[in-house]
């Protein structure tokens, strides 16, 4: 927190001398505030999301150590397919907030993501009913899950209308209380309930709804305007679905390609010989996983709330340069880590249980860094006007990552390697839509 309001003093000290010795020339002036006000919001943004990350690892790892692994292993799987089923729920209409600049037009796909939220989350409740009167699942565990799954799509449409209109600070502020809130609750109910999945499900649930709370309380003056009564219609809502048809055509499909492409490594577990190679992979993958999504947390909302201030040649250069810039950092960062990785295999792990893993974080590098890469990527080209092209990507390559695991049909580093390069490919036909195919036509839905 010193290291934030430091920042913050340090930042608009500059602001404030920039803006004095450039009276004379006001547009330099704002110009020189906006790069400024850009760098100071993206440092801010990952300030607060790498505390948030700090925050909840100590109480994760404190329920880590009360829970037995089972029901550790039962909470990863109600996480996963929460999270699945959440990209689902708004149809990915939330990916049209970025298209222009205009309020207008940003009421309008709210309200269409809302209303398609609404009828999705009705739709789950009553399957999950259903399932509960079938006696597949017990009641109190599909309450959880539903509270969780609507929580998650009230999180997913508020965060994208925060990023459209720039409030990094009350994205970054949401990691926070999530953070604080969804361990602590954790804690608090393994003391009563006891370590079991129920106490698990419900901090998640409750955790993700106090956020979702939290984000609705900082956004209410932006969006109750959105949702007055009297913007609502049905022809509206009828329209707006026939301009954006795309969304749940091609952008949905296209995201849970690339989130079943994202576990392709956990794919190849339960055919492994090698118990120690599998936990070196498990392993691996918890501590790659996570620089991935840091990387993504920060830079999706400032890429794309950028990109919505631009407009057609501007908004493809300013696309390539952020590319660029996303590139360096990810490689950077990724051989960072395989050398750390390598280094502290050989100095503190070699001849215990663990020893090799830096070997196995090397190799995998190359698919958690393209894969980070891709998630921005895949973000910005929803200013496309080819978004076919972003779902035969992740079609083809979660194809071609199952056909060589189950063609080897054990788990191997040769497995590990080939999986990097179906990865590295499919950062490349994501490179290829993000460098030609922003800027030069209208995106998806757009009007004449």
């Amino acid at each position: 927190m010193a290291a934030q309001l430091a920042l913050t003093r340090v930042s608009l000290a500059k602001d404030l001398i920039g803006l004095t010795s450039a009276a004379a020339a006001p547009k330099a002036a704002v110009a020189s505030l906006s790069k400024r006000a850009g760098f100071r919001d993206g440092a801010m943004l990952a300030l607060r999301f790498v505390q948030a990350r700090f925050l909840s690892v100590w109480g994760l790892l404190l329920a880590a150590a009360l829970c037995p692994p089972k029901v550790f292993a039962d909470f990863a799987i109600f996480a996963a397919l929460a999270n699945f089923v959440s990209i689902a729920a708004l149809l990915r209409f939330e990916a049209v907030f970025f298209q222009t600049s205009g309020r207008q037009h940003l009421g309008r796909a709210f309200r269409l993501a809302l209303a398609a939220g609404v009828i999705f989350l009705s739709a789950m409740a009553v399957a999950i009913l259903f399932a509960a009167a079938e006696g597949w699942v017990l009641r109190g565990f599909g309450a959880l899950f539903l509270i969780s799954l609507a929580s998650r799509a009230a999180i997913r449409l508020i965060l994208a209308e925060a990023t459209a209109e720039g409030d990094f600070a009350t994205i970054g502020n949401s990691n926070i209380v999530q953070a604080l809130v969804q361990p602590g609750m954790m804690l608090l109910l393994i003391w009563p309930l006891g370590p079991t999945a129920l106490a698990l499900f419900a901090a998640d649930a409750f955790g993700h709804a106090v956020a979702a709370i939290y984000l609705a309380w900082r956004r209410r003056h932006s969006l109750l305007p959105l949702m007055h009564p009297l913007r609502w219609s049905r022809a509206e809502l009828h329209i707006s679905g026939r301009q954006w048809k795309n969304s749940p055509t091609y952008l949905l499909p296209s995201a849970l390609l690339s989130f079943g492409f994202s576990a392709a490594p956990l794919l190849a577990l339960p055919l492994a010989s090698n118990p120690v190679l599998a936990a070196h992979v498990a392993l691996a993958t918890r501590l790659l996983d996570m620089p991935a999504q840091m990387f993504g947390a920060v830079t999706i909302p400032l890429v794309m709330s950028d990109l919505r201030k631009q407009e057609g040649h501007d908004r493809q250069r300013r696309a390539r340069l952020l590319t660029l810039g996303m590139a360096a950092i990810v490689a950077t960062l990724f051989l960072a880590i395989a050398l750390v990785a390598i280094s502290a295999d050989e100095l503190i792990l070699g001849g215990t249980k663990w020893g090799g893993i830096g070997d196995v974080m090397a190799i995998m590098a190359l698919f958690y860094g393209c894969s980070a890469l891709v998630g921005p990527l895949q973000e910005m080209g929803t200013f496309s006007s080819r978004p076919h092209d972003q779902m035969t990507a992740n079609a083809i390559a979660l194809a071609a990552a199952a056909a060589v695991i189950w063609g080897v049909g054990s788990l191997s580093p040769a497995v590990l390697v080939a999986i990097g390069l179906v990865s590295l490919a499919r950062l490349l036909l994501h490179l290829r839509l993000t460098w030609t195919g922003i800027g030069d036509a209208r995106p998806i839905g757009a009007r004449a």
